[in-house]
């Protein structure tokens, strides 16, 4: 079976490469599949966020790296593979994604979304929060891959 996840990742928190990799176990083939949403401010650039996810899903050889822009449901049926792959924190991530589910399937009737539950010690991760830690200085090294550490240093660093 394949599947495909598909998010902003901007950046990519060990939140995402749990679900990522246990997502890989399960799967013949999983396509991460990085939104352009040129409306969305995003620190990391399409490439940079690409760049990352491969960094860090190197060593998953079922994993591959896309991206797209538009409807997840158009992407879907462009790459033939129509089982969504969505991870949960909380309780108030279900109401969401239980709506994205339900669109989806609305506008592609072979849509089917699988929910897993992250990981307790993820489970009040989020890209935004590692964003603000690291714009202060904090210290992210337990939210991120090294990869994205580094990036997210050099990013601010910029910006200084």
């Amino acid at each position: 079976m394949k599947a495909i996840y598909p998010g902003s990742f901007d950046p990519a928190t060990y939140g995402h490469l749990d679900i990522i990799e246990r997502a890989a176990e399960k799967m013949d083939h999983l396509i991460v599949a990085v939104l352009d949403n040129p409306s969305k401010n995003s620190l990391f650039s399409i490439n940079e966020r690409i760049g990352l996810l491969k960094e860090v899903t190197k060593h998953l050889s079922n994993v591959e790296i896309d991206y797209f822009s538009g409807l997840l449901s158009d992407y879907a049926s462009r790459r033939e593979c129509y089982n969504m792959v969505r991870g949960l924190r909380a309780v108030s991530d279900f109401e969401y994604e239980m709506q994205m589910a339900l669109v989806n399937r609305s506008l592609n009737p072979k849509i089917e979304t699988f929910f897993m539950a992250s990981d307790n010690k993820y489970a009040y991760l989020s890209s935004s929060i590692v964003k603000e830690i690291a714009k202060f200085g904090g210290s992210i090294t337990h939210f991120v891959p090294k990869a994205v550490e580094n990036a997210l240093k050099e990013k601010y660093e910029g910006r200084k």
